[in-house]
């Protein structure tokens, strides 16, 4: 179960929506021929590798003390209270060194002494959770009128600050294991991560995409961060091309992922039933206490609500010219006129103008972040794809990027400084034990700073091409965030549900699954080529289990939230900048409900399905009078 984790640990956040696309010349540029201004400073974390094997070798030397606890957690209040304390002093040793190692290895995926420190991270992680696997069960063993007691103790005050962790403990207690077994799968995890890691090194480090002809008809090598640039061209050959190339790369390795993807999904189900819980999904939710209902809730009003998305794709078609509108033609900007580039120094301006309704004490740590080494800008060779923000409480956060220019890579960055500023007020507000935040609410700061971003742009002087170029970009983020997330969550529950009914997982069998959701998510008006079908086996958020739900309900929370804070004012930034300190200190869908939203209903979904036919209401009147 997640608690099960060091409460500290490294969080990382991938966003898959604001991919960034790679530009420049034919070959991705070295590490080195980078200006340091736009490197992260991970020295912050450890000046040096030695400093982080010495740390290595101190947690190693901290972990058997663990088992002076073993058996004694509910002796006495004083004792839970120590166990808890060191449980929180190895979680964020722990923590500080699997963010340094996994960072220093996605900066470049080719160097072998990093992969061989985070390798050595994921086996100390194993042992620092079976070390402490007995907690857990001996806590759900105290009686709940004696735990009562123990929070009570005024010669203990110190616990105190862990109610909340301990009454959610008790609240699972069913699906909590005699300390033994808890203690064998905790020593499962490392071998039960091998299809992600698999995964991770075949798509990052060993898979190649081959060589293209770019606008010019030059040769260009494709990479993930450039794929996404040419499914912008205006020149449909070269998107063709680039979806061929990317596809058919996967395609040549199906039945590989397939039994990859599957392997992921029996992991699921072996926890799940291991753990007594009804189904994978539910045991996939329960640990941050949300229901099924609201993840059952977005796939059923999303699919309630698919008109407008159908309507999109029929304007897109027309707005093309186009007799057949395939996959490789829906990021295309439809106004490819008003499209320009955005250097990073002009993007940092503009996400901070259009943040400046959150205040001045959010845009002054924001402003800091930009320029203190949180952030790794540009694509090197062998550096991770997408972007995402991680970091450690004991130093600050960080974000990952792979910034090429492009509106999109404006709002990445929007996008991961969000998180990063929702782990920045989390940890400066929060003990270790709250210092994380449940995935279920992650997205919202990220998606929030999208959403004001974009409307700061719409209110800038404007011409009509500018302006429906901001609107498709609009169109665009609810698209890829909203709807073909949850595409992806209804792929995933399926997938799920075919493997629970013991029907087999197949390659073949998840191909024609993606290709029937494809189909009804878009509608008649898109054409699928054969290759669409093998899009399910290159998403890596697969590989953390009902995860992509999330940026479907955080982006309709989002949506509803920064509304607030465009028209309440300070109130609503009151309760926003509440909400990004809250942390883990009370269950996420509570934290969404002080701060203003109710994801239990299906309002905030329909309300972002309207926002969408709304856009596009503007978008068609505005086409139309050209």
């Amino acid at each position: 179960m997640k608690r099960l984790l060091a409460p500290a640990a490294l969080l990382v956040l991938i966003s898959w929506a604001g991919l960034a696309a790679a530009q420049g010349p034919a070959k991705v540029p070295q590490r080195s021929d980078i200006d340091p201004r736009y490197k992260w400073k991970l020295e912050d974390m450890y000046p040096t590798d030695d400093a982080w094997q010495a740390d290595f070798k101190r947690l190693e030397e901290m972990i058997p003390r663990s088992a002076a606890f073993k058996g004694k957690v509910g002796e006495s209040a004083a004792s839970l209270l120590a166990a808890l304390q060191l449980r929180d002093s190895l979680g964020l040793v722990g923590s500080r060194l699997g963010s340094y190692a996994s960072m220093r290895r996605d900066q470049d995926t080719r160097v072998p002494k990093y992969q061989g420190m985070s390798d050595r991270m994921m086996g100390l992680n194993a042992r620092l959770r079976a070390a402490g696997a007995f907690f857990e069960p001996e806590v759900v063993a105290i009686e709940p009128a004696r735990l009562e007691q123990f929070l009570k103790d005024p010669s203990v005050p110190g616990l105190a600050v862990y109610r909340h962790e301990l009454d959610d403990i008790q609240r699972t207690r069913a699906h909590v294991l005699p300390k033994e077994e808890e203690e064998l799968l905790a020593r499962s995890s490392e071998m039960a991560s091998a299809s992600g890691a698999i995964f991770s090194a075949f798509n990052n480090a060993d898979l190649r995409f081959g060589t293209i002809k770019d606008d010019t008809g030059a040769d260009m090598e494709l990479t993930k961060g450039r794929f996404a640039r040419c499914l912008e061209s205006p020149d449909r050959r070269v998107r063709r091309d680039a979806f061929w190339a990317m596809n058919s790369a996967y395609a040549r390795f199906n039945n590989t992922l397939g039994a990859c993807m599957n392997a992921n999904v029996k992991r699921d189900l072996f926890y799940s039933r291991a753990r007594k819980y009804g189904s994978a999904l539910e045991g996939s939710l329960d640990p941050s206490n949300i229901p099924v209902s609201v993840y059952q809730n977005l796939v059923k009003t999303v699919n309630a609500n698919l008109a407008p998305l159908h309507r999109y794709a029929a304007l897109r078609k027309k707005w093309m010219g186009l007799d057949t509108l395939k996959v490789y033609d829906l990021y295309t900007p439809l106004v490819p006129a008003a499209k320009v580039d955005v250097p990073f120094e002009l993007a940092k301006k503009e996400v901070v103008a259009g943040l400046k309704p959150l205040g001045d004490t959010y845009l002054a740590q924001f402003q800091k972040g930009l320029e203190s080494g949180w952030i790794d800008v540009y694509e090197t060779q062998g550096k991770t794809s997408g972007a995402y923000s991680g970091g450690t409480p004991t130093v600050h956060p960080y974000v990952l990027l792979n910034y090429s220019n492009t509106l999109e890579d404006e709002f990445t960055l929007a996008h991961e400084m969000g998180h990063s500023m929702h782990s920045f007020f989390t940890w400066k507000t929060q003990p270790p034990v709250y210092a994380g935040y449940s995935l279920f609410v992650a997205e919202v700061a990220s998606t929030g700073n999208e959403a004001l971003l974009i409307n700061y742009l719409l209110k800038q002087p404007l011409d009509k091409q500018r302006r429906m170029f901001l609107l498709n970009h609009y169109l665009e983020q609810i698209r890829t965030t909203f709807y073909r997330q949850t595409l992806f969550a209804e792929f995933e529950m399926r997938t799920h549900e075919m493997a629970e009914a013991g029907q087999p997982l197949t390659a073949e069998a998840m191909n024609k699954l993606y290709r029937e959701l494809f189909q009804r998510y878009y509608g008649p008006d898109l054409d699928l080529d054969s290759l669409a079908d093998y899009e399910w086996s290159r998403v890596p958020h697969f590989y953390r289990s009902f995860y992509v739900y999330q940026y479907a309900t955080s982006y309709a929370a989002a949506t509803a939230l920064s509304q607030k804070i465009l028209n309440e004012g300070q109130p609503a930034v009151d309760r926003y900048l509440a909400f990004l300190k809250a942390g883990n200190s009370a269950y996420p869908i509570d934290v969404l409900k002080t701060a203003g939203v109710d994801m239990t209903t299906p309002a905030p979904i329909e309300a972002t399905c309207q926002k969408f036919s709304e856009l596009l209401d503007e978008m068609e009147k505005l086409w139309e009078s050209k």
